[in-house]
């Protein structure tokens, strides 16, 4: 297990650098300079050129990505050029959204696909799974940015049992508390869980059906356990596999989603904070940003592999 682990730790390191190797050539080839967009279109060009050199634009590309990683190694993310303020500060403040809005959509998608899914293969071929696998390909169809703005119109415009953007904040200091945060999360949460959770009710359909063929589940219906007995105690375990698989994905794909919908609703997360650094030329913010959401991507995968280990000893085995 020590050097299954250790293999998986080596994967994350070589995939974070080359992360960061890409996200920095990207962001560097991009016109623009943010020097030019700080002080304006009519900035007289000796203006631009010392706050260029002020900012650090003006060293080789190397010098900065070396910089750049020495910082991040230390935990230094360096000073936004729009905003004045450390960047680690204003990611950690944006993070204090994102993820509980992440992670309550990943709980609602969660819930009920595994419920659905559950559902439809025990009912494979009848009236109850040709109806959710219906419902799970309507929301597969369904953008999230487009559903959001339709959640807004019932629950806020029209039946009034929501706010239709913003953010109260966690404590009461700020005019908020943990209920009305989560009041003003759950709209954006479930515009983000309806296409997760469609797309992970049929993974978990076809996994259960899988495993349900399978002879030892004949061979446990053969010795006297009910079909629901042998849904519980053996297909669920061995179909879990694959779906957790794709419910890692899914939620680095939520934290990246949260760009769009943190737009519609009008929430200060880190998606909000990207697109306004990307208007602002505020590249630093962006780089970090970036290399933040593709860290937690790794380590998601990462968290995936070791959770596969937990569930089926043979992955283990083949590791070591």
């Amino acid at each position: 297990m020590a050097l299954f682990v250790l293999k998986r730790l080596a994967t994350l390191a070589a995939t974070l650098l080359a992360a960061s190797c890409v996200v920095f050539l990207v962001l560097e080839i991009l016109p623009g300079n943010a020097a030019q967009v700080l002080l304006g279109p009519d900035a007289a060009p000796e203006a631009v050129a010392e706050l260029t050199r002020q900012l650090g634009l003006d060293l080789p590309a190397w010098q900065r990505y070396l910089q750049w990683m020495g910082g991040l190694l230390t935990g230094d993310m360096g000073i936004s050029h729009a905003y004045g303020t450390p960047v680690g500060e204003l990611i950690a403040e944006r993070l204090a959204l994102t993820i509980p809005l992440a992670l309550l959509a990943m709980l609602l998608a969660s819930a009920l696909a595994l419920a659905a899914g559950v559902y439809a293969a025990a009912r494979h071929n009848r009236l109850g799974d040709v109806g959710v696998m219906a419902l799970a390909q309507l929301g597969i169809a369904i953008p999230n940015f487009w559903f959001a703005i339709l959640l807004i119109l019932v629950f806020s415009v029209k039946l009034q049992w929501f706010s239709a953007g913003g953010f109260p904040g966690w404590t009461e200091e700020a005019g908020g508390g943990p209920w009305p945060a989560l009041q003003a999360l759950l709209l954006p949460a479930v515009s983000l869980a309806v296409v997760q959770g469609a797309i992970l009710a049929r993974i978990t359909r076809s996994a259960v059906l899988d495993v349900m063929r399978e002879d030892f589940v004949r061979t446990a219906r053969a010795k006297g356990l009910t079909r629901r007995a042998a849904l519980l105690r053996h297909v669920l375990r061995n179909a879990m596999i694959p779906v957790v698989t794709v419910m890692g994905l899914q939620f680095a794909n939520l934290l990246a989603g949260t760009i769009v919908v943190e737009n519609v609703f009008y929430l200060p997360g880190l998606g909000r904070l990207i697109f306004q650094s990307i208007a602002n030329r505020d590249l630093i913010v962006v780089r970090n940003c970036i290399m933040l959401l593709a860290a937690m991507v790794v380590l998601v995968n990462f968290v995936v592999d070791l959770l596969y280990a937990a569930i089926d000893p043979r992955v283990k085995v083949a590791g070591a």
